[in-house]
């Protein structure tokens, strides 16, 4: 065997020096190659290779032992690229597990979004085993995913993270990711020749709601793939248009933490009405009745905004609302999530902007249909404790709303400008595309999962903002079944149909192994890798429907309350804040009739987003992510 610890010696840091690269905003992308280690076979890839990505010495900092894994790159087989490359982290469930010819155990892929973040955040901070503490310590995950499944973590596309890449190829679109991630997987396999017909789950989170469909797209098209694929497990995921997985929710991510805007009713009813007038209160219906009408997006005069589309906005908020890659300014503690914003309008003139836009009933000239953006700003302007950010430039971790520490602890390493295009100054076309519409093929493609025994799971953190749940669509029946974690803890609401299941998960925000690992370990083990049916409706001899572990009435409302502690402060001095006690009540006393009534708005008074008859407008519940998936997917 060959040693190749040195490789990873900085595992737990000097990962995210190479995701750096991909921080620049325009210009070309560098080329970079894969290291060569002493002991590389000759000719090509086979089990003889196992022995040379096996890590073999013990990892600094790592006082425990690991379970048997391998890492390294491996080629995607793109003409005239031979340095394109994605690179793999695997680590075993059971001894001799990984490498078995003889096993039929399921395994398992994490990817992580960005798009361009590492797959690392997930190994190092989220799911893997080996875990990066706030002062870059190590400790070992008891959660870790690897005890559940044989899990191997890719950084891709190709250049990112340990990936590597040729200047001139990067990928274009996504079509060119799921081709090369095939090629990846027929190498791979070709070294772990056992993995090609056991059953694979491909798992993953935000932007890999993006990348999962395109690789499980080109994966029915191909007539001999080089793996079996069995589920698809997608977590907060970017699916689809900007408008649909990030504008749609607000009014719902306003329900399930009313403290954003101070649980000010007349504030809500304003973010309500601007929902309206932008064509974004649809309501659910159980099952659904058609698809809902395609959704645009109208620029307000924000120059950090206008004339962008909702998905270019939603890539440019990436880069200025994540946190930044530590490394980038080791010198200070912690780093600045969010980039500076303007506080040039005082809190009196807001107020008055806002009067007048309900007043009108006009879509607001500043913000358009950005209501995301104007829900932060008015968090971080009036209230407490986002505002105490408000001098040194705003903090709202979009991520894990009750988080309001500024600043924090260093941690994330996915607010990343991909080159499309080998140009960093390219968005990804394949979801800024106008014609067709972006995903159009994932009514095709729940066709082809469900003809061939496919799973699907959705899975979302009730505390992310930046892509917020709502239920599901086209189910039966409104999920409402609750799950428990391993401590008989109420963990969230879980609802299974048709071979889809729709999980939300309890105290979790976008990063949900980070923020909740307890739930989400639980939650891959029962719902990902196990067969768990609690929440799965089913028909009787008699034709009843019944549904396993029962339904709760007050889970069915489709907003699930967060938890009343904000922490604020810094990392290291954490304070909680609760509003008063007679705020809530009187909140909750307001909210249990609000929304039963529809917002009415005129044609007159509708922006260009709006292109659907007033019946529709008048609709009342934002639509989230979540939804739009079980919309657009044909069960």
């Amino acid at each position: 065997m060959v040693s190749r610890s040195h490789a990873f010696a900085y595992a737990a840091v000097a990962s995210f020096v190479l995701l750096a690269k991909a921080q620049q905003s325009s210009g070309t992308p560098p080329s970079s190659w894969p290291q060569v280690y002493p002991g590389m076979p000759n000719g090509n890839y086979s089990p003889e290779w196992q022995d040379y990505f096996q890590v073999t010495d013990n990892l600094p900092n790592v006082t425990w032992p690991l379970a048997r894994n391998w890492a390294g790159n491996i080629p995607v087989q793109r003409e005239d690229h031979p340095n394109d490359t994605l690179f793999f982290w695997a680590f075993e469930s059971q001894e001799g597990s990984f490498t078995s010819t003889s096993t039929d155990a399921p395994w398992g892929i994490w990817l992580n979004g960005g798009p361009g973040s590492s797959s690392l955040v997930g190994l190092l901070f989220e799911n893997g085993p080996i875990h990066v503490q706030n002062n870059y310590s190590l400790f070992e995950n008891q959660y870790a995913w690897n005890t559940i499944a044989d899990y191997v973590w890719i950084d891709q596309p190709v250049g990112v993270g340990f990936g590597t890449a040729d200047s001139t190829g990067y990928i274009v679109d996504e079509d060119q990711m799921a081709t090369d991630f095939f090629g990846f997987l027929e190498n791979l396999v070709k070294v772990f020749p056992g993995l090609a017909k056991r059953p694979l789950h491909l798992t993953g989170e935000s932007y890999a709601g993006m990348y999962i469909p395109y690789i499980t797209k080109a994966y029915f098209e191909m007539e001999n793939p080089p793996v079996t694929l069995a589920k698809i497990a997608i977590g907060d995921g970017s699916i689809a248009s900007g408008e649909t997985f990030e504008l749609l929710p607000v009014v719902s991510a306003l329900e399930t933490y009313p403290q954003i805007i101070g649980y000010d009713t007349t504030v809500f009813q304003y973010f309500r009405e601007q929902e309206a007038l932008c064509g974004y209160n649809l309501t659910l219906e159980y099952p659904q009745n058609g698809h809902f009408p395609t959704l645009t997006y109208t620029s307000g005069a924000d120059p950090n905004t206008s004339g962008m589309s909702a998905s270019g906005r939603y890539r440019a908020r990436q880069g200025q609302f994540s946190k930044k890659l530590f490394l980038a300014k080791m010198e200070q503690k912690y780093n600045t999530r969010l980039a500076k914003r303007s506080t040039s309008l005082s809190k009196r003139e807001r107020l008055r902007a806002r009067d007048l836009a309900v007043q009108n009933g006009t879509i607001d000239t500043w913000y358009g249909c950005d209501v995301y953006d104007e829900m932060l700003d008015y968090a971080i302007n009036f209230t407490f404790p986002w505002s105490l950010s408000k001098d040194s430039g705003g903090m709202f971790d979009v991520y894990n709303i009750p988080d309001a520490l500024n600043p924090e602890a260093p941690m994330d390493g996915s607010s990343i400008n991909y080159p499309f295009g080998n140009d960093y100054s390219n968005g990804d076309p394949s979801i800024e595309s106008v014609d067709p519409l972006p995903m159009a093929f994932l009514t095709e493609l729940a066709t082809n999962a469900t003809a061939q025994n496919i799973s699907v799971v959705i899975f979302s953190g009730n505390d992310d903002s930046l892509i917020p749940h709502l239920g599901s669509q086209s189910f039966t029946r409104k999920p409402s079944t609750p799950w428990y974690n391993d401590d008989g803890q109420f963990a969230g609401i879980v609802h299974q149909e048709r071979n889809w299941t729709y999980v939300l998960v309890e105290h979790a925000g976008h990063l949900v192994g980070y923020t909740n690992p307890q739930s989400g370990f639980v939650f891959v083990r029962e719902f990902v890798f196990g067969s768990n049916q609690t929440g799965l409706v089913a028909n009787n001899s008699s034709g009843a429907v019944t549904v396993m572990g029962g339904e709760v009435s007050s889970l069915a409302n489709e907003i699930m309350t967060g938890q009343a502690a904000i922490y604020y402060g810094s990392a290291t001095t954490e304070s909680t804040y609760y509003f008063p006690t007679a705020t809530v009540e009187a909140w909750n006393a307001y909210i249990a009739t609000a929304t039963t009534q529809p917002v009415i708005v005129s044609p007159r008074q509708i922006g260009s987003s709006a292109s659907w008859p007033v019946a529709q407008i008048c609709r009342t519940i934002a639509l989230g992510s979540v939804i739009m998936v079980f919309t657009l997917f044909a069960l």
